[in-house]
């Protein structure tokens, strides 16, 4: 029987997910949720049921019980409807941030806790991308020895109208910025590649946005250094305000709106550098160095391409919708992204915004001790 779902929100990324659903043969959409005026529209256009909140489905006679929800409405409102859902015992696939803060999101990993039975997925899509799934493969294979450090960049120029309203709210300090919308995916990649970061320092790029009347106060970039738990240690740069090709959306050509470099090799040099003992590996060209003999300053590096190896055609949503279902039935025991490892990314922005504001070195804290 195929799996019930429900969408939760008929904003923007809602009906991505619904194409991910219809296309999977064992999903089918049971109904849209969402109080807005268009949402039945929606629903109709998407040819399924419409509803104005989680309990009018749940009470409505004749409507099978939801196995699963796809929750994708404004980060404030996540833990509580993550967590209605938890207590209807759907299994949930949450937008990624969690929560529009650490301490609003903490409720949702003791609510997990509570019912340990019904799975969560944040939705750190990124973690299935294609070039994404290779550089894991690479780097857990052990070809680069151990690894030592990790370069990155997120460089891109965001229009004027990407701050016009109604999402005006990205000039705010605290709501906007790029450290939360943006450098967070990075974060949790690197979680993924690396495992967790454990302590920051930053210094903000300067200023450029704003005019006379000081409108925009967001932060619009950032040098960031990092420690990782392993030892592991790492820079990364963060800039919503320059000229370049090094972003994750630019270098993967992940979404339809941002094209694609184009180049004798896709990501012009990479937007991540993976140095290790044995050799160095940069993404997503997927390029490796290594020495075939003794590694030796005065030997020729050996270059490898893995590019060939990528399943371009593999959409992470859907991806991420078919380990969802695995999940779900059992065929895969723990989430690649669970409730922990969503707060966990947000945590460190935080400590980013902390350590540029105290012009500090600040120790990022375990989600776990804070869940205590």
């Amino acid at each position: 029987m195929p799996l019930n779902i429900i969408l939760i929100g008929a904003g923007l990324i809602g009906p991505r997910h619904a194409d991910s659903v219809v296309r999977h043969p064992s999903t089918t959409l049971l109904a849209l949720i969402d109080p807005s005026p268009s949402a039945p529209t929606t629903a109709s256009t998407l040819n399924t049921l419409y509803f104005p909140s989680l309990p009018a489905l749940l009470s409505t006679p004749d409507i099978p019980h939801p196995d699963a929800a796809i929750i994708c409405t404004p980060n404030h409102t996540h833990v509580s409807i993550a967590i209605a859902c938890l207590e209807a015992g759907i299994h949930v696939l949450l937008e990624k941030p969690v929560s529009e803060c650490v301490e609003t999101g903490l409720p949702l990993l003791r609510a997990v806790r509570q019912y340990p039975g019904v799975k969560v997925l944040i939705g750190h899509h990124r973690r299935f991308n294609p070039y994404i799934t290779k550089t894991k493969e690479i780097l857990d294979s052990g070809v680069l020895g151990m690894i030592i450090a990790i370069s990155g960049l997120w460089t891109i120029y965001k229009p004027d109208e990407y701050f016009a309203p109604p999402t005006e709210w990205r000039r705010e300090k605290g709501r906007g910025g790029v450290l939360g919308i943006n450098f967070i995916h990075d974060v949790d990649l690197m979680h993924y590649l690396l495992g967790p970061i454990t302590r920051v320092y930053g210094e903000k790029t300067m200023m450029q946005r704003g005019g006379e009347d000081k409108s925009h106060t967001a932060e619009e970039g950032a040098a960031i250094t990092l420690r990782f738990k392993s030892g592991v240690v790492g820079t990364f740069v963060v800039c919503d305000g320059v000229v370049a090709p090094w972003s994750f959306e630019v270098g993967t050509g992940e979404n339809p709106l941002i094209p694609m470099v184009e180049g004798d090799g896709d990501g012009e040099g990479g937007f991540y550098r993976v140095l290790g003992t044995r050799g160095a590996l940069s993404v997503p060209d997927l390029k490796t160095w290594r020495y075939e003999g003794e590694r030796s300053w005065r030997e020729k590096l050996k270059v490898e391409e893995y590019i060939g190896e990528v399943d371009r055609e593999g959409v992470p949503f859907d991806l991420q919708l078919g380990h969802f279902v695995d999940v779900i039935e059992g065929r895969e025991s723990v989430a690649r992204c669970d409730a922990v490892e969503g707060l966990r990314a947000l945590v460190v922005v935080d400590a980013v915004k902390r350590a540029l504001e105290g012009e500090t070195v600040v120790e990022v804290v375990d989600v776990e001790e804070l869940v205590q």
